[in-house]
């Protein structure tokens, strides 16, 4: 009874239909032809099997017998005589077997119902006589000595047969195997002939209404139907719960150990054989018939059969014959096999085979070909019908549209079992949709190799790459991305890590307190752990998580723990940022405004692309041509530490950087200004200074102004041991200088002149401080506020110029040719010095040209005159001090006062060496004096337009404002070019076009004298006078020039007081002949005094002695 238990469609009527077959008188079977057995045993047993004695059918099968003592021929019975002519080939008439098999394969009506009743009970008949068993026992004599199970089965009940069919796969007696194979097809013809397969399931037959009991209610063919219905209901149950039917256990147990036991030949599912026999014979006629290869029919009907089949195969994986057969060896060496005792239960489901076997697989053990090849097919199979998950079908049942977390696990569930991460032809519509990529971008790649689907996410969003291949690959790697254990690759190379540093399950295992989604985040932590940290990946290992890194920077669906807290505010914010890449980009945007979780997670995410910016794949593909350039030494290091963001930062504006690369790293140097932790090497160099001199404070710009603050204070205070460390101080200067670049990267300044810039520099581009140098350029207009901005960040880059972007971008070759060896706050120094060099190039001389213009609107802008004349300044111009604010420039009126008291040789040595330099400057270029431009630009433009206009400035405007002295109107003009005269009187070098004229006799006649205070232009004086002496007539003309506007100037200036009197005699030409008639005067005045005095004493003494 057990053996018929544990068969439930007890096959034993196999057994009982071989004894037919196999007569006594024919022991080795000679192809099943007919049946001897001797004529009056046939005769009763036939007999006995008739429904009544009445019955002509069975009359006429009664008399037919007797007649024929060679032995009972079932074609020749009248009741099936027709059918067997029109229906069955004529060689199979004389065998009894092959007409049975060949009328029940048939899947027209009988003519007659008598036909069928005689089938019936000659099936009936042949299942349930124990005689037959003796046949069984003779024909697999071998076998019984192998299966002692079967040996010991009880007999004259069938028990042997079913035992038999149950271990039909071991029988290798091939008599014995084509003796049972040959009676299964009768058995399975009829569930009623299946040993208690009636009794255990008549109530839900009943129930179900899946068909009639009695015989002869229906044909035989109805009743395949029965099982078919039954086998849809226990699918039914699956996907709805507790809205089906609940089949009971014992006729579950039943269904599927039919289902299981049928499963290698479709002929033996009889609903299945006539649902699919003409598409079998359409699609397969060279093809071996079996489950695993007839999966492929179009028909309705028949694809509903074969569905239900795959379903059950689903729920059980032995009901698929060859998966079962080709991996029965595996399942047993990895611990696979089901329970026997539970037939349904987890272990014996398809998903439960597949993640056992496929984690065999991952761990890097050996499973054969035929197992794999089987399971490939059935993992193919579960990816192109989502109906045959039941849990996908039970929680998809709800809205359209919505997706659920239930949903969601279902799904995932389905992708671990099919992994198609380790094959992506599993997946049909990514195979079919990808073709034409993997053939061009992937070709190197061999076929159904897992690192095909890591090439076809190199190139997403590339020219390679079509549509339909992108959505779905990224429908895959949305599941892939939530469980690490889905890419093979990642697992292989990380497997003893994960559990080494995350304390990770098997692969097929779950842990909830370690869910897939976090154990990747833990190897990520971990990847990027410096030495002195610790417990750091394996190289291999890095790779791959980097590899998954820069995979998921491509989309944010890729990016589990991103969407997954940040939905909310991509609708809020980032609803219209649809394209590649833009979602992150909006969301860093918008950082401040995220809500906290997303805010965690998008920051987090962006200190880690700080320190490996190749995260930002998109960015890197479109850099990819600026990299190769000037940047491949640090891209093809391991460990990147910033420096390759760094790198294309220097390069912004090289001639490969293309739109797209600049737009990216601009906004990522934008991203880093919300927090210093985004500027990897800041971080690192900084850190510990921020939390001891800047606490509190988060912003980068904030925190570069704290600590530069503190650097200039500590050096302008000779400071030995400098507050911030020396590592930061260098990657401070490298801040600075990249924040000196774009205006946005400093938001101060940004958010002050923001009008201004719409105002006048709305169509400069941002980049190269391009923003910055159009606001220089129209200071004088802007709005206050920015006003005080600009002039702050101007006093700033002159007391530092390398924070002069453009200065330092326009004479960057100039800087390598002059100043190699000068400091970089020197820098503009040395090239002003180097200014009126031949090798100088135009546009550097331009640019010099312009911060000369500005320093010398401004003596803050000028920290060495600043410094030369701290002591002058508030001595001599306290009055203009007094006016100035830190809104507005001076326009140059302190350098004008230094000027005037050098012309009267008042000033310090220091300073005095200073205004000279500036007085030389301004003489060779009248733009570089900010009063004489104030006030005579109205004469400029009437008398000098042409002087003006010249590209090369060397003092023609201040010559021709000289020569035309008494043309001048506007008196403050007039002024400014007398106090030129002035100053020219003090020095040659001020006045360069006499300097020019009298160069050679300078060099004759006075080159014992030192510059400085009028010496060298008294010398020249002296030799004019000389009628001995012969100058070049040029000087000579020159110098008369000068005497007669001198003259003039004393004229219409003269002496405010005595200083000026005093300067004036001083420089005067006939200074000698005016001290000696001086000295003269006061030494008449004197001995008239003496005189005076003794009258005077005389007339006194007289008046008293009166």
């Amino acid at each position: 009874m057990a053996a018929c238990g544990r068969v439930q469609l007890l096959l034993l009527l196999l057994l009982l239909s071989l004894c037919l077959l196999t007569v006594q008188a024919l022991k080795p079977l000679p192809g099943f032809g007919n049946v001897h057995l001797p004529a009056a045993a046939m005769h009763q047993q036939f007999r006995a099997a008739l429904p009544n004695p009445g019955n002509n059918a069975a009359a006429a099968a009664a008399s037919s017998g007797s007649r024929r003592p060679t032995g009972w021929k079932l074609a020749e019975e009248q009741a099936c005589r027709d059918d067997v002519t029109r229906l069955c080939p004529k060689h199979s008439w004389t065998n009894n077997l092959s007409v049975l098999e060949c009328l029940q394969d048939k899947k027209e009506v009988s003519s007659t119902s008598n036909d069928d009743d005689l089938l019936w009970n000659y099936k009936l008949n042949l299942t349930t006589d124990p005689k037959f068993e003796s046949v069984a026992l003779e024909v697999c004599t071998s076998t019984m000595l192998e299966l002692k199970e079967c040996a010991d089965e009880e007999r004259g009940k069938g028990y042997l047969m079913s035992c038999l069919v149950d271990h039909r796969a071991n029988i290798t007696e091939r008599q014995c195997h084509q003796y049972i194979t040959k009676m299964t097809s009768i058995i399975f013809s009829d569930y009623r002939l299946i040993c208690g397969f009636m009794d255990k399931c008549r109530e839900d037959i009943n129930t179900l209404q899946c068909g009639s009991i009695a015989v002869g209610e229906k044909d035989l063919h109805s009743q395949g139907e029965v099982i078919a219905c039954l086998e849809r209901a226990l699918v039914r149950e699956a996907e709805q719960k507790d809205k089906a039917h609940q089949i009971k256990d014992e006729c579950k147990k039943a269904i599927m150990r039919v289902a299981e036991l049928s499963a290698d030949d479709f002929h033996l599912d009889r609903y299945l054989y006539f649902s699919c026999r003409d598409d079998r014979e359409r699609f397969c006629e060279h093809v071996r018939v079996s489950f695993s290869n007839s999966f492929l029919s179009s028909m309705h009907t028949c694809r509903n059969a074969l569905t239900t089949r795959q379903k059950l195969i689903a729920q059980d994986y032995k009901v698929s014959y060859s998966l079962a057969k080709a991996c029965k060896a595996d399942l047993r060496k990895y611990h696979c096999n089901p329970d026997t005792s539970m037939p349904r239960a987890r272990e014996a489901r398809l998903s439960f085979l597949l993640l056992c076997l496929e984690s065999a697989v991952h761990r890097g053990r050996t499973v054969t070909g035929d197992c794999q090849g089987e399971m490939l097919d059935y993992r193919r199979m579960l990816m192109e019908d989502f109906s045959l998950s039941p849990e996908i079908v039970l929680v998809t049942r709800g809205d359209k549209g919505t997706v659920d977390n239930l949903c969601q696990t279902a799904l995932q569930t389905l992708i671990q079992s099919a992994d198609p991460g380790a094959d992506y032809r599993i997946d049909r519509a990514l195979n079919e949709a990808c073709e034409s990529v993997i053939q061009t971008a992937c070709k190197h790649i061999r076929s159904g190799d897992p690192m095909i689907l890591s090439c076809l996410m190199e190139h997403l969003y590339t020219e390679k790459m079509v549509q339909d291949c992108e959505h779905s690959l990224l429908e895959l790697q949305y599941f892939i991305s939530r469980d690490w254990k889905l890419d093979p690759i990642l697992y292989r190379k990380c497997q003893n890590d994960a559990s080494r540093l995350c304390y990770t399950p098997g692969w097929n295992e779950s842990s909830e307190l370690m869910p897939p989604g976090a154990v990747f985040s833990c190897l990520y932590r971990h990847a990027y752990r410096t030495e002195e940290q610790g417990r750091r990946l394996t190289r291999d290992c890095k790779v791959e998580v980097q590899r998954i890194l820069h995979q998921r920077a491509l989309d944010v669906k890729l990016d589990p723990e991103l969407q997954k807290r940040c939905m909310t505010d991509l609708g809020k914010w980032c609803s219209e940022k649809t394209d590649t890449g833009q979602e992150l980009e909006c969301l860093q945007d918008h950082l401040e405004e995220l809500v906290s979780n997303c805010r965690d997670v998008v920051g987090n995410l962006t200190e880690l692309e700080s320190e490996d910016i190749q995260i930002e794949a998109l960015l890197i593909r479109a850099c990819e041509a600026v990299i190769q350039s000037h940047c491949h030494d640090v891209a093809d290091n391991q460990i990147d530490m910033g420096n390759l963001l760094e790198c294309l930062v220097q390069n912004k504006h090289q001639r490969e950087m293309n739109d797209k690369c600049a737009v990216g790293v601009t906004h990522f140097q934008l991203v880093q200004m919300k927090d210093f932790r985004f500027s990897y090497k800041f971080k690192m160099a900084c850190k510990e200074d921020v939390l001891k001199l800047c606490p509190n404070i988060k912003k980068k710009a904030d925190v570069v102004i704290c600590l530069s603050t503190t650097v200039r204070n500590d050096t302008l205070q000779d400071v030995k041991d400098q507050r911030v460390s020396l590592k930061c101080r260098k990657q401070l200067r490298v801040e600075e200088l990249e924040m000196s670049e774009d205006i946005r990267l400093e938001p101060e300044l940004h958010d002050a002149c923001k009008k201004d810039i719409n105002k006048f520099c709305s169509s400069v581009a941002y980049g190269n401080a391009q923003i910055i140098e159009c606001l220089k350029e129209n200071k004088k207009q802007l709005s206050q506020v920015c006003h005080q901005k600009i002039f702050k960040l101007q006093e700033t880059e002159m007391m530092d110029p390398e924070l002069d972007y453009q200065l330092m971008r326009v004479c960057k070759q100039m800087i390598k040719r002059f100043c190699t060896e000068s400091d970089a706050k020197n820098m503009l120094q040395c090239l002003k010095l180097n200014k009126n060099s031949e090798l100088m190039d135009p546009k550097c001389k331009q640019m010099i040209t312009k911060r000369q213009i500005t320093q010398n609107t401004d003596y803050r802008l000028n920290p060495v005159l600043r410094k030369a004349c701290k002591a002058d300044i508030p001595k001599f111009c306290q009055s203009i001090l007094g006016k100035a604010s830190d809104a507005n420039e001076l326009e140059g009126q302190v350098i004008s006062c230094l000027k005037l008291k050098y012309a009267d040789q008042r000033l310090s040595g220091d300073c005095e060496d200073q205004i000279r330099v500036i007085l030389q400057e301004s003489a060779l270029d009248y733009r570089l004096d900010p009063q004489l431009q104030v006030h005579c630009r109205n004469e400029i433009t009437r008398l000098c337009a042409e002087e003006a206009a010249a590209q090369e400035q060397t003092g023609q405007v201040e010559e021709c404002l000289k020569n035309n002295l008494l043309k001048i109107k506007q008196d403050e003009c007039k002024t400014e070019v007398l106090n030129m005269l002035k100053e020219s009187k003090a020095d040659i070098f001020v006045d360069p076009v006499l300097h020019t004229a009298c160069a050679l006799d300078l060099k004759h006649h006075c080159a014992a004298i030192n510059p400085g205070r009028g010496r060298q232009m008294s010398c020249l004086m002296e030799a004019l006078q000389d009628k001995q002496v012969r100058l070049q007539p040029e000087c000579k003309r020159r110098l008369q020039d000068r005497v007669d506007m001198w003259s003039y100037a004393a004229k219409v200036a003269p002496a405010e007081g005595f200083s000026d009197l005093a300067v004036q005699v001083m420089t005067s030409p006939s200074k000698n002949y005016i001290l000696f008639m001086i000295a003269l005067a006061v030494s008449l005045l004197f001995l008239v005094g003496l005189l005076c005095g003794r009258i005077t004493k005389r007339v006194t003494r007289e008046l008293k002695d009166r």
